[in-house]
């Protein structure tokens, strides 16, 4: 036999990523290899990573990249995009492949950042303080004064804390290996949050090559953000235990996730600007239980946007009297407000002189050149290369002066003669910057690696001591294939930023020191008035849904049934349907034209018309646990919006006319009957059971005490109960079948019924455990009216008997029975409003009111 030749090595996953790998465009940095055309060897941060992923190298990047989907699937990370007709939420974009620096390359960008923040805070201390580089005219006055971001009300203020705890800055590497900067970002900078997330995704997916490449751990910047907030707050009167909270324009921002995720890492809360509140000066949290001072503010709210009274009066997302506190001293921003101005791209022409004037010395980063186009000179000096520029909004692209920024070599020569006469009429509005192609690293896509234009959001954080240390790490924005911009509202993606160290890998971990006994005396988590409002409201439509639920399934059944229902049953079915929105006002009674009522209710399910019904509240479930994202697992999250995905019944086949069979309707109810039990579950079980839990508990068990007791009203008013299809539906709306079963198997007897659905305190859905879970619950609220409220619910002791329950009056009703159910649906309607004054609304005079 012929002898085989010799085998060839197996390839390694180096040498396979070299193979694969298309070099990046002409003129653009290759990250991925060296040489002058990209088509050299591996640069050795990416030698490292492939020669560490394992294996199976890159035949295994697709099912990491399937993980990473399912994962952001899984933990509902979200981005939002405003150019999109309603703002739909996108599953965050994240790359499989991370974006690799060097601990050589590192510890130049972060010396860099470091110098540029210090530079940054000097320019905010001069400008709102001396003035000095204004006279020495080093910054024009016209870039300061005529900047939206510059606030006339905080000139001569000094900021508690200090003018910037929090600096990111967008860089871009040239064709020559060159790191430049190309913004900053001082008001609210974001990302934070995203980067994170992106570190616990992606470590976990490459945990050989996370640790032996000793890759920066993140942890010990975030921690030190928090310190620095900790210890100026305390500063403040000598606080000792000062107050932080994030401050979000809310859940429709388009990186929402984000400020969720952030202030649930940090551990402080997510608060609006309905949350707070101005009083003498100072700021307090709206909080079930009252007033709480805070004391630092971490903001990822615009500055305009932050006080209507002495910014932009048609904002609803800011705080009324904010600036009067942060001149009185009595809050630490971060950022300070008024440093928006910073900001505009005109501002980095300046800074290089800027730095040799305050800091006496050159910066270590450069700026993208920048020419600002009031300046006749500049204009002039940029005219002859003006094919090589970016056009940018001197004040930022909102207002009658913005406009979106234009790369003038992809311009038409009609949007080019626009731009000319923009540059004419209202130059000081336009600023040109050079252009720098920014360098394309490798991304898996369909199972090759391609490189794509990235830029690098770096974040420079200040310590309580004045220094400044960079995040070693980031977050990197990938463009969309094609495109030579970066932009999360077009297309892009985002990859892990890893930072290799170039000593000992730093272990810190965001658990805080030791507590000491004394420091958990009364130690609480802080909830706010809006959260406790969310909870409650999402505690109520919860069981909403779950009794509509089980009142769509049983109404379908009896309406499948052959047998005859008696009128009054079919009166029942008629106003129980009207009442939870399964049918319109107007629809024919199922005693007019039973299959015109059972294809509406069918029709109202399968067109999951979130304006009323089963789809309203589901979708305000939803919306609801949308407002409390940080207080909520990441499992309960999805509970919630599968349910509502349940009910629209993605992937299920429909009939040409769009509307589900009745076996279809029967299998969505008992789908979404499963998850509701499951949404169920984590609110009673999973949950810690702090005041804002016990709020979500209250809601729930109102809800119940309503739906039920007006049910049980409409059977017995209606006789219906007597009724075998009668009662057997009002035993399913309080859940209660199998347990009746069980003790009295087939008898249909109204005392035992009663004694099951009004007296039992064993069964949760009897009324005498519903109430008793709401008399224990609401003695538990912090508030000194709370016994005010258990008392607007009658004792057991004091029902009426159950002879007086089963009693007849003499024209055949239960009288003291439907007086019964009365009474507590108007308890339950006063404890409502009640709850609303005393703890949402903050009025005084909440029992006053009541019943007024």
């Amino acid at each position: 036999m012929p002898h085989a030749g010799p085998q060839p090595e197996p390839e390694d996953s180096a040498t396979h990523a070299a193979r694969l790998a298309a070099p990046a465009r002409a003129g653009q940095f290759d990250e991925l290899r060296a040489g002058p055309n990209g088509d050299g060897e591996l640069r050795g941060t990416w030698r490292a990573f492939f020669s560490t992923i394992g294996e199976t190298g890159l035949a295994d990047l697709d099912r990491r990249a399937a993980t990473i989907a399912r994962q952001i699937a899984d933990d509902g990370i979200t981005y939002n995009v405003y150019n999109e007709e309603g703002g739909p939420q996108r599953p965050w974009p994240l790359e499989v492949l991370p974006f690799l620096i060097s601990a050589d390359e590192w510890a130049g960008i972060e010396a860099g950042l470091a110098q540029r923040a210090r530079l940054l805070q000097a320019i905010l201390a001069d400008v709102y303080g001396s003035g000095e580089l204004l006279r020495a005219g080093l910054l024009p006055p016209a870039l300061v004064y005529g900047h939206p971001g510059y606030l006339r009300p905080l000139a001569g203020t000094t900021p508690a804390g200090a003018f910037l705890h929090i600096v990111a800055f967008d860089l871009a590497r040239a064709a020559d290996g060159q790191w430049w900067v190309v913004s900053q970002r001082t008001q609210a900078p974001s990302g934070l949050g995203y980067a994170l997330q992106n570190r616990l995704i992606v470590a976990r997916l490459f945990p050989d090559a996370f640790r032996e490449m000793r890759v920066q751990r993140l942890a010990t910047s975030y921690r030190r953000l928090l310190d620095t907030l900790l210890r100026q707050g305390a500063a403040i009167e000598g606080a000792t235990t000062p107050r932080v909270v994030l401050l979000t324009p809310g859940p429709y921002n388009e990186t929402y996730f984000e400020h969720a995720y952030l202030a649930r890492y940090l551990g402080i809360p997510l608060v609006e600007g309905g949350d707070l509140t101005v009083r003498e000066d100072q700021v307090f949290l709206k909080s079930l239980y009252g007033l709480e001072r805070v004391h630092a503010i971490l903001r990822r709210l615009d500055d305009d946007y932050c006080d209507p009274l002495e910014l932009r009066p048609d904002s609803t997302l800011g705080v009324p009297g904010l600036l009067q506190a942060v001149r009185a001293g009595n809050v630490v921003m971060a950022n300070a407000l008024g440093s928006g101005f910073l900001e505009s791209p005109a501002i980095n022409g300046f800074l290089p002189a800027i730095a040799r004037y305050l800091l006496g010395t050159e910066l270590q980063l450069p700026s993208q050149d920048s020419w600002w186009c009031g300046e006749a000179a500049a204009r002039a000096a940029a005219a002859p290369n003006l094919e090589h520029m970016v056009v940018k909004p001197t004040y930022g692209s909102d207002g009658a002066r913005g406009f979106e920024s234009r790369i003038v070599a992809n311009q038409s020569d009609t949007e080019r003669k626009q731009m000319l006469e923009r540059i004419k009429n209202d130059p000081d509005a336009v600023t040109l910057q050079s252009y720098v192609p920014l360098s394309q690293t490798p991304t898996w896509t369909g199972g090759a690696l391609i490189p794509r234009a990235a830029m690098v959001r770096a974040y420079a954080i200040a310590d309580a001591g004045g220094g400044w240390h960079a995040l070693p790490g980031g977050l990197t924005r990938i463009a969309a294939r094609y495109r030579q911009g970066v932009s999360m509202q077009r297309g892009g993606s985002s990859a892990d930023t890893w930072v290799q160290a170039s000593g000992p890998v730093d272990t810190f971990s965001m658990l805080p020191e030791p507590l000491r006994p004394d420091d958990l005396a009364h130690r609480r988590r802080s909830v706010s008035s809006r959260a406790a409002e969310n909870l409650f409201w999402m505690g109520r439509y919860s069981e909403r849904s779950e009794l509509s639920v089980r009142l769509a399934r049983s109404v379908l059944m009896l309406l499948a049934d052959d047998a005859d229902m008696t009128p009054a049953l079919l009166g029942v079915l008629h106003q129980l349907s009207l009442r939870h929105g399964l049918v319109p006002d107007g629809v024919p009674t199922p005693a007019q034209s039973l299959p015109v009522f059972e294809r509406t209710l069918i029709v109202g399910l399968s067109g999951g018309d979130e304006s009323f019904g089963l789809a309203f509240n589901l979708t305000s479930m939803v919306r609801a646990g949308a407002q409390i994202r940080d207080r909520l697992a990441a499992e309960h999250w999805r509970l919630l919006v599968g349910a509502a995905d349940a009910l629209a019944g993605r992937g299920m086949r429909r009939s040409v006319s769009g509307v589900w069979s009745s076996d279809q309707v029967m299998r969505v109810l008992t789908d979404l009957a499963l998850r509701l039990a499951a949404i169920t579950g984590a609110q009673t079980d999973r949950m810690t059971r702090d005041d804002g839990w016990r709020l979500l508990t209250i809601g729930r068990q109102l809800e119940r005490l309503t739906d039920l007791s007006y049910a049980m009203h409409a059977l017995f008013d209606s006789s219906a109960i007597l009724d075998d299809d009668g009662f057997d539906l009002l035993l399913g709306l309080f859940d209660s079948r199998i347990t009746y079963r069980a003790l009295y198997q087939r008898r249909q007897e109204i005392p035992p019924l009663l004694d099951l659905l009004v007296q039992d305190s064993a069964n949760p859905r009897a009324f005498a455990c519903i109430v008793g879970v709401l008399r224990l619950e609401l003695a538990r609220l912090p508030a000194a009216e709370a016994n005010e409220l258990v008392a607007l619910l009658p004792l057991a002791e004091q029902w009426p008997l159950l002879a007086d329950l089963c009693a007849l009056s003499e024209d055949g009703r239960f009288e003291r029975l439907l007086e019964f159910t009365a009474q507590l649906q108007t308890s339950a309607a006063d404890l409502s409003n009640a709850i609303e004054k005393l703890f949402f609304s903050h009025t005084t005079d909440a029992f006053r009111q009541v019943g007024s």
